[in-house]
């Protein structure tokens, strides 16, 4: 009874801020009249159909760029690695519209690559997707490759098994799970992407996510919204259902034990591994390098006039704040988006990871079930929750949106920990007198402390990344830093954009070297 009533605040926290802004969205927009005209009306046929073809070459260009990079640290040892490695999870941290408005610098007209005319096209929403999400492909496939048990290729190439026929006989099938769960996790990310789409795309290349918030913000068309979420409800929780399944056959994969000796890169090796890197680092760097760049440079010549601009009222009259005010807005939602998140998803990540009950299935499903959502169709089902309560436009809400976007990833950070705890640590505590109280304070708190710690810098990232909730939730003297950076990109003020951008990258880039420190992962 006392374990069901530790993690009963956290579900009574779901139920309040999470499932019942969804339940509302589902009640309005369960109409299949409005669903008939939905898929019946010519534009929203378009981006729906848009919306799955574009995730489904995000994700086919994701793996073309982050499968030889998971074979290449997998397989091989060499100087830098970790460094290396380091560098490719950059992506993953980074805000959304900071990279957007690199890639508008790098591909935009006077930019280094705007002969190739991609920028405002569906071309540059799969490339900053590409960008983005070859890290989780890097990362998770790597780790199977790893572990890939060197026995197995001993014996086929004792049978004449080589090169190309060894790996796809043997290997591939071996690190298949890695591949699926990442594929899925990729796939399910750009469906359900809002900043790259809105910004690179705008909308003649809208995807879902910006016809649900054009819908509810701009047109204040509620029942189209709510229609267009449901379906993309529906849709995210079969992904989601997918993903999670390849998930399980990822972690028997992972649970290996026989670790695989890294090989030494040869000169033939090499002559491949070098070049793909080069490209891979241009990929990943240069938005990084051209914000920075461009915002220390004043009409061809060095200067921080950008700067200047960015903290001056004079050009950010649209706020309603100062941009010192946006600057601690972010700061302080993020810390208060650690607070909740955690709060939440400990005591629930130790009840289904440590606990047998009825029911645990369902349970471990509804806690589940945020990562399938979005934070538009979050800040949807908030316009229609609470929008008449004094909650609405306070910086509550905001910071209580902020959490439910972030705790999924607080939850899976802090579940990874604990599953790493071995069961006779704990039940030595018990047999030398501890409760069970001062066995978890004891004995697996400290051992999971690296997995909440990352979980919890995680949600400061998200945080300080988040846009759609704060654009729909925010009252202007709420601002945070990235709705800034995009108010400046609409009205075409780039300098102070720029300028923001680099301190929004500051306060990410320290994120990203904490969660590296800690050596956990979070996907």
């Amino acid at each position: 009874m006392r374990r069901i009533i530790l993690a009963l605040p956290a579900f009574a926290f779901l139920l309040t801020f999470f499932y019942l802004p969804l339940l509302s969205i589902i009640g309005l927009g369960f109409d299949p009249k409005a669903i008939f005209q939905i898929l019946s009306d010519s534009y929203h046929k378009r981006v729906i159909s848009f919306t799955f073809a574009q995730a489904l070459a995000s994700t086919l260009l994701t793996l073309a760029i982050g499968l030889p990079g998971a074979y290449i640290f997998g397989k091989y040892d060499f100087p830098g690695k970790r460094v290396l490695k380091a560098v490719m999870t950059i992506p993953f941290v980074m805000p959304s519209v900071m990279v957007a408005l690199g890639f508008i610098l790098l591909f935009g007209k006077g930019g280094p690559f705007g002969e190739l005319n991609i920028l405002y096209s569906w071309k540059a929403i799969v490339l900053a997707h590409a960008f983005y999400n070859f890290p989780v492909v890097v990362r998770m496939v790597s780790a199977l490759i790893e572990r890939v048990n060197p026995s197995y290729e001993e014996v086929a190439m004792t049978l004449g098994a080589r090169g190309f026929t060894l790996f796809r006989k043997v290997t591939l099938p071996l690190i298949m799970p890695g591949i699926l769960a990442s594929a899925l996790l990729t796939f399910t990310f750009s469906f359900m992407s809002f900043s790259i789409p809105l910004i690179l795309g705008g909308y003649r290349y809208a995807t879902l996510e910006v016809d649900i918030f054009t819908s509810a913000i701009i047109m204040l068309d509620f029942k189209t919204a709510s229609s267009l979420a449901l379906l993309q409800i529906l849709l995210s929780l079969v992904f989601m259902y997918l993903y999670l399944k390849a998930l399980q056959l990822y972690a028997k994969r992972e649970e290996q034990k026989v670790m695989r000796k890294p090989e030494r890169i040869t000169l033939r090796t090499a002559l491949w591994v070098v070049p793909y890197f080069l490209l891979v680092s241009i990929l990943i760097l240069g938005p990084l390098i051209a914000v920075v760049y461009d915002s220390l440079f004043y009409t061809g010549s060095f200067s921080l006039e950008m700067y200047r601009r960015a903290f001056s009222q004079e050009y950010n009259p649209m706020f309603g704040t100062t941009v010192l005010r946006t600057i601690a807005n972010s700061i302080f939602f993020g810390v208060l988006t650690v607070v909740i998140s955690t709060l939440i998803a400990l005591p629930l990540s130790y009840s289904l990871v440590k606990w047998r009950f009825k029911g645990k299935v369902i349970a471990d499903a509804l806690a589940t079930l945020p990562l399938a959502s979005s934070p538009v169709i979050l800040g949807l089902g908030y316009l229609l929750i609470f929008r008449r309560t004094p909650l609405y436009g306070s910086w509550v809400i905001v910071a209580l949106a902020h959490s439910i976007v972030a705790y999924p990833f607080v939850l899976r950070a802090v579940s990874s920990a604990l599953v790493k705890i071995k069961q006779n640590l704990y039940e030595a505590a018990l047999t030398l007198g501890a409760n069970e109280e001062r066995a978890f304070l004891k004995v697996e708190l400290p051992l999971a402390s690296k997995g909440i710690i990352v979980g919890a810098i995680f949600a400061f990232a998200m945080s300080i990344a988040e846009l759609a909730t704060t654009y729909m939730l925010a009252r202007p003297e709420y601002t945070t830093l990235t709705l800034a950076i995009y108010k400046f990109i609409s009205s075409r003020q780039f300098g102070p954009a720029l300028a923001l951008a680099v301190v929004l990258m500051a306060i990410s880039g320290v994120s990203f070297a904490l969660i590296e420190r800690m050596g956990e992962e979070v996907w």
